[in-house]
């Protein structure tokens, strides 16, 4: 009896350290993905960084642009007027 008590206890000590090891594999294995998602997201915030500074610059450049043909607009129609006046 004592000898089955004591292998029965013996089975489960195995089944514990076999568990503890593999919940410890598993764990190492998570924090080495936890540690990859981060500097994924860490360049991906960079990236967006870059993307937003590079977005700014464009809508500047965009209006600029709009400004420019705007003014050209004008200067083109201000020399056509004075081009009727010549033909009138």
């Amino acid at each position: 009896m004592e000898s089955d008590a004591l292998a029965s206890l013996e089975e489960r000590i195995l089944r514990a350290v076999e568990v503890v090891g593999q919940l410890r594999a598993e764990n190492e294995a998570l924090r080495k993905q936890l540690e990859s998602d981060a500097s994924d997201r860490e360049s991906a915030s960079a990236a967006i960084a870059g993307l937003r500074s590079e977005n700014e610059r464009l809508t500047e450049e965009l209006d600029s642009l709009r400004d420019e043909r705007k003014q050209v607009r004008t200067r083109i129609e201000k020399l056509l007027g004075q081009m009727d006046l010549l033909t009138e």
